[in-house]
Formats: C-alpha cells, structure tokens, sequence
C-alpha cells in the first residue's frame, strides 16, 4: 500500500504543480516523493516503538529493524513527514507551508490505502460487539467485531481526501490547508478509535481514553496554534 500511494502521489504533484504554474527542475518531483517515502516509513516506525511499545523494544532491541512483524505509528508516521519536508525546503530554499500544502492531499489518500491493507492483513480489528454492523476475522474467530479498518478508511481516509482535494487551490494562505488536514484526521481518528481495539500493550488509558485519542487530541491542539499564529502574523 506505500509503493501504490507513492506511485500515485509521484502523479498527483506533477498536477497539482502544473496547477500552481510553478517551475521547478526535473528532480523536484521524484525528490520529494521520495523524501516523504523516507519520512513516513522511518517516522511511523520510530513513532510505534516511542509511543507503543517501548519497554519491548528496549529490551530486544533487534525487533526495530523487523518490520515484517508490523509496528507502524500513523501519528509518528505524519510527524515523519513533517520533519523530512523541512529537510527537504530548507534544502530547496522554499517555505515548508508552501510545499506542505503541495503535497497535503496525498496524504489522506494514503491513510486510506493503509487501511485497507490493515483490513486485508486482518490487523488493527475493532471492539468485540453484539451489533449487526461487525465480523468475524480469520485471526479471532471466536468473536465478532467491527470493522475498524473500513470506518477509519471511510473517515480518516475518502472523507478527509475529499475534502482537502477540494479545498487545495481555495485556500490560499500557505499553511492553513496543512494545518486543516491535521485538525479533520485527529477529529475522524478520534471517533473511530471508540470502533476500534485498543493495542493490548496499553490498553486503555484516562477514562477509557485510548492513546490515539490522547495523542489526536495534542494535534488538534497544535494545529489550532499553528493557524492561530499564521493568522496573527497576516
């Protein structure tokens, strides 16, 4: 689901540059794509193991590099990007807003690929439930739940694209449609996190808090911060 993404993405910029009527060299395009690459395996790696599972993989510090066992943090795989595009404009000598918005509606379309493969891995399943809406996955037969996977690609993924794609060449000011995608995941994050399985490591948290709400409710926090100081600075 990343290579598919990215092939996609590595599309995508080359429209939404000939939108922009920007020009830039011949290896712009594969530059950024696969600094993103780059950024989000790496981020949401080290995002699992800090936010996830640390004591473990402070114990066997080998699991790190298995990443065919899975481990895979979507919040330390978006602060991964983040971080890889502001390598990647300061490199290029162009404000990180600017590029960020470029690429924002990637994004999503990618948060709702990697559901869909977590729905074909019969990973990441929801809460068990007596309700019509849920099924029985091949790794827990004994119980029906709902598809979590499904919501969080409706949610978090098409709805969240839709969206941003439709607001890309709107909103003018660089940063706010940055900004708008974070605040629009961590509110469908947080919803669907009430569908969806706790890690059983952790569990659940302050009042049934579970840690992808907590941490949904930081972003959400940050981003209102970020658009606050782009509009104070205008």
């Amino acid at each position: 689901m990343y290579p598919l993404t990215f092939t996609i993405g590595y599309f995508l910029v080359q429209k939404f540059l000939r939108e922009k009527k920007w020009e830039v060299s011949k290896n712009f395009v594969p530059d950024l794509v696969l600094t993103m690459l780059l950024g989000v395996v790496l981020g949401g790696r080290i995002g699992y193991i800090l936010f996830y599972d640390l004591p473990i993989y402070i114990a066997h510090p080998a699991n790190i590099v298995k990443v065919w066992q899975g481990g895979m943090s979507m919040h330390g795989g978006i602060l991964g990007v983040v971080i890889a595009l502001s390598i990647f404009a300061k490199v290029k000598k162009i404000s990180l807003y600017k590029v960020a918005d470029l690429v924002i509606p990637i994004v999503p379309l990618g948060v709702a690929l990697v559901r869909l493969g977590n729905f074909i891995n019969a990973e990441l399943y929801g809460r068990v439930t007596n309700s019509k809406f849920c099924m029985v996955f091949p790794t827990d037969p004994a119980h029906c739940r709902y598809p979590s996977q499904l919501i969080q690609f409706a949610l978090e993924g098409v709805v969240v694209f839709v969206i941003i794609y439709a607001l890309r060449n709107k909103i003018k000011t660089p940063g706010i449609l940055s900004w708008l995608f974070l605040i629009l995941y961590s509110i469908f994050r947080f919803i669907a996190e009430f569908f969806r399985e706790p890690d059983a490591q952790i569990g659940y948290l302050w009042n049934g808090a579970t840690l992808g709400q907590i941490l949904s409710i930081i972003v959400i926090a940050i981003s209102l911060g970020g658009i606050w100081i782009i509009k104070r600075k205008k």
